[in-house]
């Protein structure tokens, strides 16, 4: 039979190691947003100096919460949510907390049922890419008691912290360069209305013809209702079908653009001799397409790592003393060979 440790090690024991108060313990095992760095490090270091293992489960109990973080994204596949969730575990892991992965698969019931198990696993707080624009069904968090944040989505402050990426500004900037570019003779391949920032990108294409002096209906849309290479491919064979090729193509997001890129090249054109082709998100995709892909840059994992923060800020400002915010981070304008600058 194992003997039993003749000595526990307590937080009063740690405290005195690292020369510090056992209510700075407390706050690095329970708190550490709230503790310095340096004075983190120097209670981790007695930590392990005695071989401490903290009580997650009665820290836990004590909480009412656990020092997890959920993250809830529609597709675990796409590009864009790895970059968002590659942000938020790693801010996350550098404020002692961990993360949930959820993956809602585009369904809005799906995503409430993985935001109920969140709230019965009392996480700390749940960061949140909805499904749709329609937030009832993230009440069911904060009647659990879970904070929430929204993430590539601009909410009424009502409705909680949000951090999300200017959208019009980025289909502004991409349809300018086009006009700037190519012409007037372009088309918009943009995915369904459901998405909001599907609407926002058409907005911004849309103003930048209005600022060019041009009647916005000029520039021709094509919807299609997935966002992937294969619906890329799709749209493209649509316009060869046509009567004569537009000047350039700005698909709302790199996949699209990569399915645009290759049909046409299978039909024997030339990118972006015959037409020119802008996408959205700088994916991976974007530098690997087989004619490295002019987009514009969403900074993903940025976006990741404000969440985590703005979250556990919320916690440290509970009841009226917090107000919720909403960080609007800029997109930027990549030019590559799919679509190059005037020379």
């Amino acid at each position: 039979m194992p003997q039993r440790s003749r000595f526990v090690v307590g937080q009063m024991e740690i405290a005195r190691v690292a020369g510090v108060s056992s209510a700075t313990v407390s706050n690095t095992l329970n708190k550490p947003h709230l503790v310095a760095d340096s004075t983190r490090k120097k209670v981790l270091a007695a930590m392990s100096r005695l071989d401490f293992v903290p009580n997650e489960a009665a820290a836990s109990l004590r909480r009412g919460t656990n020092r997890l973080l959920g993250l809830v994204v529609p597709d675990i596949t796409n590009p864009f949510y790895a970059a968002i969730a590659a942000g938020v575990t790693s801010e996350a892991d550098q404020r002692g907390y961990g993360v949930v992965l959820c993956n809602s698969q585009d369904d809005p019931a799906h995503e409430l049922k993985q935001l109920q198990m969140l709230g019965q696993l009392r996480t700390a707080g749940a960061l949140v890419v909805p499904v749709t624009a329609d937030y009832s069904r993230l009440n069911r968090l904060r009647e659990l008691g879970v904070r929430l944040l929204l993430i590539d989505r601009s909410a009424a402050l009502r409705e909680g912290c949000s951090v999300s990426i200017d959208d019009v500004l980025g289909g502004h900037l991409a349809v300018q360069h086009l006009l700037a570019t190519r012409g007037p003779d372009l088309v918009l391949v943009n995915g369904p209305d459901s998405i909001a920032q599907c609407i926002d990108r058409r907005k911004g294409a849309l103003a930048a013809y209005a600022e060019a002096g041009l009647e916005p209906k000029r520039l021709r849309e094509i919807h299609v209702p997935n966002m992937d290479v294969e619906w890329g491919k799709k749209a493209a064979a649509s316009l060869l079908q046509g009567d004569a090729l537009p000047e350039g193509v700005f698909a709302t997001n790199d996949l699209l653009a990569l399915g645009v890129v290759t049909e046409l090249m299978s039909a024997g054109l030339q990118v972006p001799r015959s037409v020119a082709v802008m996408g959205y998100g700088d994916l991976p995709v974007a530098q690997s397409s087989p004619v490295p892909l002019s987009t514009v840059e969403q900074p993903k994992a940025e976006l990741g790592r404000a969440a985590v923060e703005m979250i556990l800020l919320e916690m440290t400002q509970d009841g009226p003393a917090h107000k919720h915010s909403a960080r609007v981070f800029q997109p930027q304008l990549i030019v590559r060979d799919s679509a190059p600058a005037r020379a």
